[in-house]
């Protein structure tokens, strides 16, 4: 159950308190979670396409770039879970307007950063403030909508974050050739603010009722962050360095602190970050492995493709983000429908089934990859489109499913938990990278086309799982 605390408005939905400024309303709420959690989408696009010029400036290698991408994707993997855990405790909109400043103020960080450990520490910073928006946002939703409006939100929720993936590589990759890396993080800054001032405005506070708060999990939320701080230095390092014995022992130390993490939230039972008692649920766990599969799939892509069209064949940053425009418009274009009509009519677990084969497919026609060059209209653009509405026929009912799945008690806990899960894939995903940045550097396209078997064997492993443990489930309010 959630409480919602209403704020005095006027049947106009102007407020009553003239010097208070805010009114809840559903248009507003869903500007505010669309901007807040499509800066992740945004910052991530542009880190894409402007890896090289970060490698350059910066002066380091593959293992660089991999930490690039990796110390966001850290702090967001091992804190989203209790991100979503703060906005049941204290409320969604003030842990959400929080996320939001902290994230701006990263950007900030970024774009000034006078050395790469600084750099990394912005990095660290946006990952924690993501952390907090990406689990509040979608509960902000599931409280200020109701059955099928709210697939219909999620949906819009999601298709506008694909725009924002569409717009955001190509005007960063023209903000990359035209200036510098450092002003496409500036340019995030102001969407930041404006959507502060209108979630202040809009959205309505909301948390978990008294009798279903429990204490927040600290313990839980660094045995997981030094777990996965233990796994990914050791994955990252192992393709440059080596079986040493220090990655030898860091990988061992990260597997017993993951479980003692498992330990330690079975002990404490319903007052866990992770609380086990979901994955008892048949269907939860079928979407946490859903997600899982084809988020490392997709995480691993989305770093390595525009790597290696800009490497390998001399695309500049501009022409690499308009090449894979494809991918998120025609996600963002179909993502609505699927967050609605159609998961009423063919139901969630055939468009899962079916969204991870599109995928599959699109991997397999990557693997066809070969030579010194790659043809865009005959290898590439089919691919994308065939992943692209794969995704789009996905996401939606992935997060819708993932909600209903876990009831009102669990809102923010099961976002946050599929989140983490998704963060965690395309760390690990960018983490093994190396195999491929390092062990193929003379022939990185014969390296994207062994990763893109490697994609197409996930998605299938999404499929099945989506198959053959989700069940169809009502909606639940």
């Amino acid at each position: 159950m959630s409480t919602t605390l209403p704020l005095p408005c006027t049947a106009t939905g102007t407020a009553v308190d003239p010097a208070r400024g805010d009114c809840p309303d559903q248009n507003g709420t869903l500007v505010a979670t669309i901007l807040g959690s499509s800066l992740a989408f945004i910052v991530g696009s542009i880190i894409n396409v402007a890896l090289p010029q970060m490698q350059t400036e910066f002066g380091v290698g593959a293992t660089g770039a991999q930490w690039i991408v990796n110390a966001y994707l850290l702090p967001l993997g091992a804190f989203v879970l209790i991100g979503g855990a703060l906005g049941d405790h204290y409320g969604r909109k003030r842990v959400f307007m929080a996320g939001l400043v902290v994230f701006l103020l990263a950007c900030l960080l970024c774009a000034v950063a006078w050395s790469f450990p600084v750099f990394l520490i912005g990095r660290a910073f946006e990952g924690i403030g993501a952390a907090m928006l990406a689990p509040t946002s979608l509960a902000i939703i599931a409280d200020g909508f109701s059955g099928r409006a709210r697939g219909t939100a999620i949906g819009t929720w999601a298709a506008a974050g694909a725009a924002a993936g569409a717009i955001a590589p190509l005007a960063g990759g023209v903000i990359v050739d035209l200036a510098s890396w450092r002003w496409a993080f500036a340019a995030v800054v102001p969407l930041a603010g404006y959507a502060v001032i209108v979630a202040r405005r809009s959205v309505r506070e909301s948390k978990a009722a008294a009798d279903e708060v429990a204490p927040l999990d600290w313990t839980g939320a660094a045995l997981s962050g030094a777990a996965l701080l233990a796994l990914i230095y050791a994955l990252i390092a192992l393709p440059e360095r080596g079986a040493t014995p220090l990655v030898g022992a860091t990988l061992v130390s990260g597997i017993m602190l993951a479980g003692l993490f498992v330990t330690v939230e079975k002990h404490k039972g319903t007052r866990a970050m992770t609380p086990l008692a979901l994955f008892t649920n048949k269907t939860f766990v079928g979407l946490s492995l859903l997600t899982l599969f084809l988020y490392a799939a997709l995480g691993g892509l989305l770093v390595l493709l525009p790597y290696v069209l800009i490497r390998e064949l001399g695309y500049s940053a501009t022409a690499a983000g308009a090449a894979i425009l494809p991918f998120p418009m025609v996600m963002g274009l179909l993502s609505r429908f699927a967050g609605g009509a159609l998961a009423d009519r063919f139901g969630t677990r055939t468009l899962l089934g079916f969204g991870s084969l599109c995928v599959a497919a699109g991997f397999f026609v990557f693997s066809r990859a070969a030579g010194d060059t790659l043809s865009y209209w005959g290898l590439l653009f089919p691919a994308l489109i065939l992943m692209a509405i794969g995704m789009a026929t996905s996401v939606a009912p992935l997060t819708t499913a993932v909600l209903n799945s876990a009831g009102a008690r669990y809102t923010g806990v099961a976002s946050g938990i599929n989140n983490a899960i998704s963060r965690i894939a395309g760390l690990v995903a960018t983490a093994l990278l190396g195999i491929v940045l390092i062990g193929w550097a003379d022939d990185l396209i014969a390296g994207f086309a062994l990763a893109a078997w490697a994609g197409m064997a996930l998605s299938v492993a999404s499929a099945t799982a989506a198959l053959l443990l989700v069940r169809e489930a009502q909606t639940q309010d």
